[in-house]
C-alpha cells in the first residue's frame, strides 16, 4: 500500500518515536527527523524532552483496539497539536501542511505525527496501526503491505517467532512420546 508523505510517511515517523526506549538527545532525534523527512528538525533539549512526552502519548494509538477508542486517542492528540492546515505550494505542487508557518520544530511534528495517524485510520485502515505479535518485542508499526494482515515489525521477528513456535511444537510432542 502507498501513502503519501505527509499521511503514512507521517504515521510511519510517529512508530519510530513510540518504538525509542529512553529519552533522546536533540542530535539522535534530528537523524531520525532526517530519515524521515523532516526538514525543520533542529531540537533543543526542552523541544527533544517534549517529543520523547508526545512519543509516549502516540503510543496509545497502535496495537489491536476498539475503533472507537483510536479514533478518540487520535482525536486528543490531533486537538492538543491543532494548527490551521493549509495547501502550501512550496514545492510547486499543492500539498497539505500541518503546522502553522513559523511553528517551532517540536509544534511541527506533534502535528504531523498526528495528522499521519489520522490519515492512516481516514485513508486505510485503523488496524493498519500494528503492534508486534512477537511476544518479546511488542514495536509499532505502519502496515503497509496490500493485504493489511501484517502482524511482525520485520521478517526477522516474524520468522524467530515461527521458529519458537516450531521448537515449542518439538517439545510437546516429545513431552508426549516419554509420557
Amino acid at each position: 500500500m502507498h501513502f503519501n508523505h505527509y499521511g503514512g510517511e507521517a504515521a510511519r515517523l510517529a512508530a519510530e518515536l513510540v518504538n525509542l526506549t529512553e529519552p533522546p538527545r536533540p542530535e539522535d532525534l534530528e537523524t531520525l527527523l532526517a530519515a524521515h523527512g523532516v526538514v525543520n528538525r533542529v531540537l533543543t533539549t526542552t523541544q527533544t524532552a517534549s517529543i520523547w512526552e508526545w512519543s509516549r502519548r502516540l503510543a496509545v494509538c497502535f496495537g489491536r483496539q476498539d475503533l472507537e477508542e483510536r479514533c478518540h486517542a487520535v482525536n486528543e492528540l490531533l486537538a492538543d497539536a491543532s494548527s490551521s492546515p493549509r495547501i502550501s505550494l512550496h514545492d510547486g505542487q499543492p500539498h497539505l501542511h500541518y503546522s502553522a508557518i513559523g511553528a517551532d520544530a517540536s509544534a511541527h511534528i506533534r502535528a504531523v505525527t498526528a495528522a499521519g495517524l489520522a490519515y492512516v485510520i481516514c485513508s486505510a485502515d485503523a488496524d493498519r496501526l500494528g503492534r508486534c505479535a512477537r511476544r518479546s518485542c511488542a514495536l509499532a508499526f505502519v502496515d503497509t503491505s496490500r493485504n493489511g494482515r501484517r502482524a511482525y515489525c520485520s521478517v526477522r521477528c516474524a520468522n524467530n517467532d515461527a521458529v519458537a513456535r516450531h521448537r515449542e511444537r518439538g517439545h510437546a510432542s516429545q513431552d508426549r512420546t516419554h509420557s
